[in-house]
């Protein structure tokens, strides 16, 4: 039995007061758990120190082969699981680490790579360039961690780069003496169960949350730590043995601007068959829906939200003066009907939703993936259904539910990496406590930015993107053009064929044959049309004869509503010193101008499509990126209500189990 396993860790239950934390490492007096509870952070300035401990301990290390690294392994295990993680055993560990990357991948970390690992250890997300290596660098902190004997998750966004991940890094952890293992939605219980006790384990951030919620249904509402110590004596049947986790003790979310701020408003549901019918007030309120005119109801696009107006609830209640319950009661009725008008007006096919083999399908928009296993609730995924002409799928009711925030914050230490993280620092510290932490690059970025070039119209726009994609490709350069939905990447495609311009759309839905194809978008006279982000996670590398014609050349089609999403996109050129250029080519009938479609705001832009003024290109741009801050910070807001309404909520359950 592990050290750890004997704590019964404590993140499997919902509270989590400093004090009680304190109380139990100090009871425990494990250094490394002394070490988690510290989180004793310094300014990058100071920790370029870790660098100079690193050379001086690689030099120290000599030419020390796998058998020799094998054995300084134990001893540098030894020293963390008693003494916890100074600034020197972290030195000692990392050029460790380093020393079996070289090794066993044949990779040795770059000192920026040492510096994001370093902070990442004290609890920061390190900003890190595309193409900088953040899968190597994840090792220097998860491998250090696991020698203490703590657990350790890497958290990603998908299980392709899950298990892909896992199998590239696993040499160099096994070369430390430490397991590593991945867990996958498809892997079968037991071999689940099995994976997430190696020392080091590769997961997605939805399969992580859900085995979490499987295990509170396991737990329910008997989570006393002395019953369940009690309930091991009972071997295989106690209910330690049909738990997945170990606890939650570090992690280190890849991607950390995706899971910890763009996924951040779907809540996390499992649920079971609901045993009501619902298929009746499903039909009855898209017929309510639409028998109602446009002055019943205002819509606000850019919200995606839809009210009513007086004349409409006068309407709703006389049409629903002679029908039963639920259609009796006022609330209820009108939330029917405006998640009714919000499907019929506000949600798109190929935008929101695609439908593949009968069935709905939810579409990410932050990524453009699609998300087979989502669904809509509230009764919104049935409407759907209804409005496409679709058998209507179950009806589900919740079990358990949590949002990341409330999850993520139930770890001892948490950590994370991205290539985009600036504009959402203050987002971070104050939901997460965690610091954002600027990483320079390894070499000098050489990419280039040319103007934005918006037009009035998405037939102008599309044009201008084909003939530019054109001359781009008779000089054999490489072309990524993004775009925000499915239906615009099919637009762009149509326009790019009659043209006779050999265009691959990546899949929606990220697997091994979607990274395979990002990865060849680095080829001579490569033209690649990718929706948002599609195949983020995946290198472009660039051929010799690619590199000489200039470099990737990243089109962006329309500003989305997050400028790092923009960022993200442009990082895809120009990684690791290779030349690269980013261009906008935008139009003033672009989406992100919903946010300013109505009130005060549409008077300017009325005024831009109405006439040509002085400089006109360059004030259209401004008024884009405008719309684009305005909605940033609109989501940024709705954010803050969620985190808001998600303490108040921890706060609650919390007073009543104390009054239990």
């Amino acid at each position: 039995m592990r050290a750890f396993d004997a704590l019964a860790p404590d993140p499997l239950y919902p509270e989590k007061e400093s004090e009680r934390h304190a109380n139990k490492l100090e009871a425990w007096g494990t250094g490394a758990l002394r070490w988690l509870s510290r989180k004793r952070r310094q300014p990058l300035w100071r920790t370029r120190r870790i660098l100079a401990r690193v050379r001086r301990e690689t030099e120290a290390l000599g030419e020390l082969d796998l058998a020799g690294v094998r054995r300084r392994a134990d001893e540098i295990a030894f020293d963390l699981r008693a003494n916890g993680i100074s600034q020197e055993s972290a030195a000692r560990a990392f050029a460790l680490i380093r020393q079996a990357g070289r090794l066993a991948l044949g990779k040795a970390h770059f000192d920026v790579q040492l510096l994001g690992g370093w902070a990442m250890l004290q609890g920061m997300v390190a900003e890190m360039n595309t193409g900088e290596g953040k899968t190597l660098t994840a090792t220097l902190p998860a491998a250090t961690v696991a020698m203490a004997g703590l657990p350790v998750h890497v958290i990603t966004t998908n299980d392709y780069l899950v298990e892909r991940d896992a199998q590239i890094m696993g040499p160099l952890y096994e070369a430390l003496g430490l397991s590593v293992a991945w867990v996958s939605m498809e892997m079968d219980i037991p071999a689940r169960r099995k994976a997430y006790q190696a020392d080091v384990v590769y997961c997605s951030n939805k399969t992580l949350v859900f085995d979490y919620l499987r295990d509170l249904i396991v737990l329910d509402s008997d989570k006393d730590e002395d019953a369940l110590r009690l309930e091991r004596l009972r071997g295989e049947q106690g209910r330690l043995n049909q738990l997945y986790l170990r606890g939650l003790c570090y992690a280190i979310v890849d991607e950390a601007d995706s899971v910890l701020v763009d996924e951040a408003r779907t809540p996390l549901i499992i649920s079971g068959v609901q045993e009501d019918d619902t298929s009746e007030v499903t039909r009855q309120a898209m017929e309510l829906a639409g028998g109602m005119a446009s002055e019943h109801y205002r819509l606000h696009r850019g919200e995606r939200r839809v009210t009513l107006t007086e004349l409409g609830r006068e309407h709703l209640r006389g049409q629903c003066a002679a029908l039963p319950a639920p259609w009796s009661i006022p609330f209820r009725r009108e939330e029917l009907v405006l998640s009714a008008l919000t499907v019929q007006h506000l949600y798109r096919l190929d935008e929101q939703y695609i439908i593949r083999d009968g069935k709905i399908m939810v579409v990410d928009e932050f990524t453009g993936r699609v998300m087979p296993d989502r669904s809509w609730g509230q009764g919104l995924h049935q409407m759907l259904e209804h409005k496409e002409g679709l058998e209507l799928s179950e009806p589900r009711s919740t079990l358990k539910s949590i949002s990341y925030q409330r999850f993520f914050k139930h770890y001892l230490l948490l950590s994370g990496m991205t290539g985009t993280a600036a504009e959402i620092r203050a987002e971070l510290g104050r939901v997460y406590d965690l610091p954002v932490v600027r990483i320079p690059t390894h070499r000098k970025s050489r990419r280039r930015h040319a103007p934005d070039a918006v037009y009035r119209t998405l037939a102008e726009k599309w044009a201008a993107v084909c003939e530019r994609a054109s001359a781009l490709h008779r000089q054999g350069v490489p072309i990524l053009i993004g775009t925000r939905s499915v239906a615009a990447s099919e637009q762009v495609a149509h326009v790019l064929a009659e043209a006779g311009l050999p265009a691959v759309v990546l899949n929606a839905k990220q697997d091994a044959d979607e990274a395979d194809m990002i990865a060849r978008a680095g080829e001579i006279g490569s033209i690649m049309i990718a929706t948002n982000m599609a195949g983020r996670g995946t290198d472009i590398p660039l051929s010799d004869a690619a590199r000489e014609a200039g470099g990737l050349h990243v089109i962006l089609t329309e500003r989305h509503e997050s400028a790092r999403i923009d960022r993200q996109l442009e990082g895809r050129s120009g990684r690791q010193g290779d030349p690269g250029h980013v261009e906008a080519i935008l139009s003033l009938e672009d989406s992100v101008l919903d946010s300013v479609a109505g009130g005060a705001w549409a008077g300017p832009g009325r005024l831009l499509r109405a006439r040509r003024l002085q400089d006109w290109n360059w004030l259209a741009a401004r008024w884009l990126r405008f719309a684009q801050a305005r909605t940033e910070r609109k989501l940024a807001r709705e954010r803050r209500q969620m985190v808001a309404a998600d303490e108040e909520l921890e706060n609650s359950l919390s007073f009543s189990g104390q009054g239990d």
